[in-house]
Protein backbone atom coordinates (compact mmCIF):
# COMPACT_ATOMS: atom_id res chain seq x y z
CA UNK A 1 0.00 0.00 0.00
CA UNK A 2 2.52 2.81 -1.26
CA UNK A 3 -0.27 4.79 -2.17
CA UNK A 4 -3.68 5.68 -0.76
CA UNK A 5 -5.87 8.06 -2.78
CA UNK A 6 -8.91 9.73 -1.49
CA UNK A 7 -12.05 9.94 -3.33
CA UNK A 8 -14.94 11.84 -1.79
CA UNK A 9 -17.48 9.86 -1.19
CA UNK A 10 -19.84 12.54 -2.65
CA UNK A 11 -18.31 12.40 -6.16
CA UNK A 12 -19.18 9.28 -7.67
CA UNK A 13 -18.40 10.40 -11.33
CA UNK A 14 -14.87 9.76 -10.03
CA UNK A 15 -15.25 6.42 -8.76
CA UNK A 16 -14.63 4.36 -11.87
CA UNK A 17 -11.46 6.44 -12.91
CA UNK A 18 -10.06 5.93 -9.32
CA UNK A 19 -10.95 1.93 -9.62
CA UNK A 20 -9.24 1.85 -12.92
CA UNK A 21 -6.21 4.15 -11.75
CA UNK A 22 -2.73 3.49 -10.21
CA UNK A 23 -3.08 3.87 -6.57
CA UNK A 24 -2.45 0.78 -4.45
CA UNK A 25 -5.66 1.63 -2.20
CA UNK A 26 -8.45 3.78 -2.43
CA UNK A 27 -10.22 6.02 0.35
CA UNK A 28 -13.34 6.80 0.12
CA UNK A 29 -13.96 9.81 2.54
CA UNK A 30 -17.31 10.09 3.93
CA UNK A 31 -16.30 13.07 6.52
CA UNK A 32 -13.96 15.73 5.89
CA UNK A 33 -14.47 15.69 2.21
CA UNK A 34 -18.13 15.51 2.29
CA UNK A 35 -20.48 18.56 3.48
CA UNK A 36 -22.67 17.91 6.41
CA UNK A 37 -25.90 18.01 4.15
CA UNK A 38 -24.71 15.58 2.25
CA UNK A 39 -23.76 13.01 4.44
CA UNK A 40 -26.55 10.41 4.03
CA UNK A 41 -26.14 10.82 -0.05
CA UNK A 42 -22.57 10.28 0.05
CA UNK A 43 -22.90 7.44 1.82
CA UNK A 44 -25.67 5.77 -0.49
CA UNK A 45 -23.11 6.15 -3.06
CA UNK A 46 -20.07 4.68 -1.27
CA UNK A 47 -22.22 1.62 -0.14
CA UNK A 48 -23.77 0.99 -4.26
CA UNK A 49 -20.17 1.44 -5.08
CA UNK A 50 -18.86 -1.63 -2.67
CA UNK A 51 -21.39 -3.75 -3.68
CA UNK A 52 -20.71 -3.74 -7.57
CA UNK A 53 -17.96 -7.00 -8.63
CA UNK A 54 -15.81 -4.32 -10.27
CA UNK A 55 -14.90 -2.96 -6.76
CA UNK A 56 -14.40 -6.05 -4.87
CA UNK A 57 -12.29 -7.37 -7.98
CA UNK A 58 -10.30 -4.25 -8.70
CA UNK A 59 -7.01 -5.58 -6.90
CA UNK A 60 -6.82 -2.46 -5.13
CA UNK A 61 -7.02 -2.13 -0.89
CA UNK A 62 -10.36 -0.92 -0.43
CA UNK A 63 -10.64 1.64 2.59
CA UNK A 64 -13.87 3.90 4.05
CA UNK A 65 -12.87 6.96 6.16
CA UNK A 66 -16.29 7.08 8.17
CA UNK A 67 -17.21 9.80 10.20
CA UNK A 68 -15.61 9.93 13.79
CA UNK A 69 -17.56 7.34 16.82
CA UNK A 70 -19.02 10.37 18.55
CA UNK A 71 -20.65 11.72 15.49
CA UNK A 72 -24.26 11.37 14.94
CA UNK A 73 -23.57 9.59 11.60
CA UNK A 74 -20.98 7.12 12.60
CA UNK A 75 -23.55 3.94 13.05
CA UNK A 76 -25.03 4.11 9.69
CA UNK A 77 -21.89 4.81 7.73
CA UNK A 78 -20.90 1.66 9.03
CA UNK A 79 -23.89 -0.37 8.35
CA UNK A 80 -23.47 0.82 5.24
CA UNK A 81 -20.48 0.74 4.13
CA UNK A 82 -18.94 -3.00 5.77
CA UNK A 83 -19.23 -4.95 3.00
CA UNK A 84 -17.37 -8.07 1.36
CA UNK A 85 -14.49 -6.98 0.40
CA UNK A 86 -13.95 -3.62 2.33
CA UNK A 87 -10.31 -4.09 3.49
CA UNK A 88 -10.26 -1.33 6.16
CA UNK A 89 -12.78 1.07 7.89
CA UNK A 90 -10.20 4.53 8.66
CA UNK A 91 -11.78 6.08 11.82
CA UNK A 92 -10.82 9.55 12.57
CA UNK A 93 -10.10 11.79 15.49
CA UNK A 94 -9.61 8.28 17.32
CA UNK A 95 -8.61 9.33 21.14
CA UNK A 96 -9.07 5.89 23.50
CA UNK A 97 -8.99 2.45 23.54
CA UNK A 98 -12.15 2.41 24.60
CA UNK A 99 -13.44 4.02 21.20
CA UNK A 100 -11.56 1.36 19.38
CA UNK A 101 -13.45 -1.11 21.44
CA UNK A 102 -16.77 0.43 20.66
CA UNK A 103 -15.73 0.54 16.88
CA UNK A 104 -14.56 -3.04 16.26
CA UNK A 105 -17.97 -3.91 18.33
CA UNK A 106 -19.85 -2.06 15.41
CA UNK A 107 -17.94 -3.47 12.34
CA UNK A 108 -18.52 -7.02 14.19
CA UNK A 109 -22.68 -6.06 14.27
CA UNK A 110 -21.93 -4.63 10.45
CA UNK A 111 -20.05 -7.99 9.39
CA UNK A 112 -22.99 -10.47 10.53
CA UNK A 113 -25.98 -8.21 9.36
CA UNK A 114 -24.32 -8.07 5.98
CA UNK A 115 -23.08 -11.12 5.38
CA UNK A 116 -19.25 -9.89 5.71
CA UNK A 117 -17.21 -13.15 5.68
CA UNK A 118 -13.62 -11.55 5.69
CA UNK A 119 -12.97 -9.65 8.84
CA UNK A 120 -12.98 -5.47 8.05
CA UNK A 121 -10.19 -4.09 10.13
CA UNK A 122 -9.43 -0.80 11.81
CA UNK A 123 -7.43 2.04 10.51
CA UNK A 124 -6.86 4.46 13.49
CA UNK A 125 -5.93 8.29 12.51
CA UNK A 126 -3.90 9.96 14.91
CA UNK A 127 -5.21 13.58 14.98
CA UNK A 128 -4.73 14.98 18.42
CA UNK A 129 -2.20 15.45 21.63
CA UNK A 130 -4.56 12.84 23.70
CA UNK A 131 -4.56 10.64 20.53
CA UNK A 132 -0.54 10.56 19.85
CA UNK A 133 -0.51 9.79 23.28
CA UNK A 134 -2.62 7.20 23.63
CA UNK A 135 -1.40 5.70 20.32
CA UNK A 136 0.03 2.80 21.62
CA UNK A 137 -2.77 1.91 23.75
CA UNK A 138 -5.54 2.06 20.72
CA UNK A 139 -3.38 0.42 18.57
CA UNK A 140 -3.26 -2.82 20.66
CA UNK A 141 -7.06 -2.22 22.25
CA UNK A 142 -8.20 -4.82 19.38
CA UNK A 143 -7.07 -7.38 16.97
CA UNK A 144 -8.94 -5.47 14.68
CA UNK A 145 -6.23 -2.34 14.52
CA UNK A 146 -3.96 -2.46 11.18
CA UNK A 147 -2.32 0.15 11.39
CA UNK A 148 -2.16 4.13 12.46
CA UNK A 149 -2.28 7.07 10.24
CA UNK A 150 -1.05 10.58 11.36
CA UNK A 151 -3.79 13.68 10.72
CA UNK A 152 -1.20 16.80 10.41
CA UNK A 153 -3.96 19.38 9.90
CA UNK A 154 -5.83 18.19 12.61
CA UNK A 155 -2.88 17.82 14.86
CA UNK A 156 -1.17 20.65 14.18
CA UNK A 157 -2.88 24.05 12.88
CA UNK A 158 -4.56 24.14 16.58
CA UNK A 159 -1.64 24.55 18.33
CA UNK A 160 0.05 26.74 15.54
CA UNK A 161 2.41 24.31 15.15
CA UNK A 162 3.65 25.57 11.30
CA UNK A 163 3.07 22.20 9.31
CA UNK A 164 6.05 22.92 6.65
CA UNK A 165 8.75 22.82 9.08
CA UNK A 166 11.02 19.54 8.89
CA UNK A 167 11.51 19.15 12.51
CA UNK A 168 7.83 18.93 13.33
CA UNK A 169 6.71 16.62 10.97
CA UNK A 170 9.53 14.70 11.70
CA UNK A 171 8.77 14.57 15.75
CA UNK A 172 5.00 13.49 15.16
CA UNK A 173 6.24 11.14 12.56
CA UNK A 174 8.49 9.18 14.69
CA UNK A 175 6.44 9.05 17.79
CA UNK A 176 3.85 7.51 16.19
CA UNK A 177 5.63 5.08 14.51
CA UNK A 178 7.44 3.99 17.75
CA UNK A 179 3.73 3.86 18.92
CA UNK A 180 3.01 1.60 16.03
CA UNK A 181 6.17 -0.70 16.75
CA UNK A 182 5.43 -1.25 19.38
CA UNK A 183 1.75 -2.79 18.92
CA UNK A 184 3.06 -4.78 16.34
CA UNK A 185 1.16 -2.82 13.61
CA UNK A 186 2.04 -0.84 10.43
CA UNK A 187 2.18 3.17 10.60
CA UNK A 188 1.21 5.75 7.39
CA UNK A 189 1.75 8.80 6.28
CA UNK A 190 -0.42 11.81 6.30
CA UNK A 191 -1.94 14.07 3.12
CA UNK A 192 0.05 16.59 1.93
CA UNK A 193 -2.43 19.72 0.84
CA UNK A 194 0.07 21.27 -1.69
CA UNK A 195 -0.67 19.67 -4.83
CA UNK A 196 1.57 21.25 -6.97
CA UNK A 197 4.79 20.89 -4.68
CA UNK A 198 5.65 17.49 -6.00
CA UNK A 199 9.31 18.13 -4.04
CA UNK A 200 7.69 18.94 -0.87
CA UNK A 201 5.47 15.89 -1.44
CA UNK A 202 8.68 13.39 -2.24
CA UNK A 203 10.91 15.00 0.65
CA UNK A 204 8.13 14.38 3.31
CA UNK A 205 7.47 11.13 1.85
CA UNK A 206 11.33 10.05 1.90
CA UNK A 207 11.05 10.83 5.58
CA UNK A 208 8.41 8.72 5.92
CA UNK A 209 9.89 5.85 4.19
CA UNK A 210 13.09 6.13 6.30
CA UNK A 211 10.66 5.84 9.28
CA UNK A 212 9.54 2.50 8.79
CA UNK A 213 6.52 3.79 7.27
CA UNK A 214 4.19 1.91 4.95
CA UNK A 215 3.01 4.63 2.59
CA UNK A 216 1.92 8.31 2.20
CA UNK A 217 -1.67 9.47 1.50
CA UNK A 218 -2.37 11.24 -1.62
CA UNK A 219 -5.38 13.63 -1.91
CA UNK A 220 -4.96 14.22 -5.72
CA UNK A 221 -4.05 11.49 -8.74
CA UNK A 222 -0.92 13.46 -9.74
CA UNK A 223 0.64 12.59 -6.24
CA UNK A 224 0.42 8.53 -6.51
CA UNK A 225 3.06 8.17 -9.01
CA UNK A 226 4.97 10.55 -6.38
CA UNK A 227 4.20 7.95 -3.97
CA UNK A 228 5.19 4.70 -5.76
CA UNK A 229 8.69 6.79 -6.48
CA UNK A 230 9.32 6.27 -3.08
CA UNK A 231 7.97 3.58 -1.21
CA UNK A 232 10.26 1.43 -3.26
CA UNK A 233 13.50 -0.35 -1.92
CA UNK A 234 16.36 1.54 -3.66
CA UNK A 235 18.45 -0.84 -5.89
CA UNK A 236 21.61 -0.64 -3.25
CA UNK A 237 19.60 -1.65 -0.38
CA UNK A 238 18.23 -4.52 -2.19
CA UNK A 239 21.38 -5.60 -2.94
CA UNK A 240 22.65 -5.17 0.57
CA UNK A 241 19.82 -7.01 2.28
CA UNK A 242 20.83 -10.07 -0.58
CA UNK A 243 24.59 -9.83 1.22
CA UNK A 244 23.28 -9.65 4.62
CA UNK A 245 20.49 -13.27 3.91
CA UNK A 246 23.57 -14.77 2.16
CA UNK A 247 26.00 -13.98 5.01
CA UNK A 248 23.68 -15.18 7.80
CA UNK A 249 22.84 -18.32 5.66
CA UNK A 250 26.64 -19.26 6.06
CA UNK A 251 26.81 -17.50 9.70
CA UNK A 252 23.80 -19.87 10.69
CA UNK A 253 26.20 -23.16 8.84
CA UNK A 254 29.09 -21.75 11.27
CA UNK A 255 27.15 -21.16 14.65
CA UNK A 256 28.32 -17.72 14.48
CA UNK A 257 25.96 -15.28 16.12
CA UNK A 258 27.13 -11.88 14.54
CA UNK A 259 29.38 -11.17 11.86
CA UNK A 260 30.60 -8.77 9.34
CA UNK A 261 29.16 -7.80 6.06
CA UNK A 262 30.35 -4.69 4.16
CA UNK A 263 32.49 -3.92 7.24
CA UNK A 264 29.71 -3.32 9.56
CA UNK A 265 28.32 -5.92 12.39
CA UNK A 266 25.26 -7.84 11.48
CA UNK A 267 23.14 -9.84 13.74
CA UNK A 268 19.63 -11.16 14.16
CA UNK A 269 17.84 -7.59 14.05
CA UNK A 270 19.86 -6.87 10.90
CA UNK A 271 18.76 -10.09 9.25
CA UNK A 272 15.29 -9.33 9.85
CA UNK A 273 15.45 -6.33 8.76
CA UNK A 274 17.10 -7.25 5.32
CA UNK A 275 14.31 -10.28 5.22
CA UNK A 276 11.66 -7.22 5.00
CA UNK A 277 13.26 -5.26 2.39
CA UNK A 278 13.80 -8.69 -0.01
CA UNK A 279 10.17 -9.64 1.01
CA UNK A 280 9.15 -6.06 -0.29
CA UNK A 281 11.06 -5.98 -3.69
CA UNK A 282 9.41 -9.10 -4.70
CA UNK A 283 6.27 -8.29 -3.69
CA UNK A 284 7.23 -5.36 -6.23
CA UNK A 285 8.25 -7.28 -8.97
CA UNK A 286 11.85 -5.83 -7.96
CA UNK A 287 13.04 -9.39 -7.71
CA UNK A 288 12.29 -13.02 -8.85
CA UNK A 289 10.21 -15.17 -6.32
CA UNK A 290 11.86 -17.06 -4.00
Amino acid sequence: MRSKLFVPGSRPELFPKALSGPADALSFDLEDAVAEARKAEAREWVRALLCLPEAQASGKTLIVRVNAIDTPHFEADVAAVVRQGVHLVNLPKAESADQVRAAAAALEAAERANGVRQPVRLLLNIESPRGLREAAAMAGAHARVAGLQLGFGDLFEPLGIARRDAANVHAAMFAMRMAAGEAGVFAYDAAFADVKDAEGYLAEADMARRLGYLGKSCIHPSQVALAHQVFRPPQAEIERALRIVEAAREAQARGVGAYMVDGRMVDGPFVRGAEAVLADARRLGLLPDA
